[in-house]
């Protein structure tokens, strides 16, 4: 949902006009998309069924991938708001940079969870 917010409030602006907000569009579409794959593969349970993919990798490395690159574009959003800037986009703008930063915070809660699940499946 939080993700979905980022790209929803830029996607309400001249976004295109800006090289560095189309990055961060890119980067939350992406990885909204992405989550919400992984959501409907947990929800499934499709991961019992395919057990020849190593589901706690793979989501380490997506949530790492995830925390690094939203990290990148949550400092390129912050740092591309100006108040010179039309007011309308700077409210939304600014709104998607916190937004995005908390995005960031919840990837990087998340890799670390699965670290720990990744580490204790390496040990056995």
């Amino acid at each position: 949902v939080l993700g979905l917010l980022v790209w929803t409030l830029i996607a309400g602006t001249e976004y295109f006009l800006y090289p560095a907000f189309g990055w961060v569009m890119f980067v939350a579409v992406f990885y909204w998309v992405l989550t919400v794959f992984f959501l409907i593969i947990y929800m499934t349970m499709t991961y019992t069924r395919v057990p020849q993919v190593p589901w706690t990798t793979a989501g380490l490395c997506f949530n790492g991938s995830a925390f690094v690159l939203y990290l990148i574009a949550a400092i390129v959003d912050a740092s591309s708001v100006t108040k010179e800037l039309d007011s309308h986009n700077y409210n939304s703008w600014a709104a998607s940079s916190f937004f995005a930063f908390v995005v960031t915070s919840c990837y990087a809660g998340n890799t670390y969870f699965s670290f720990i699940s990744w580490r204790s499946r390496t040990l056995q």
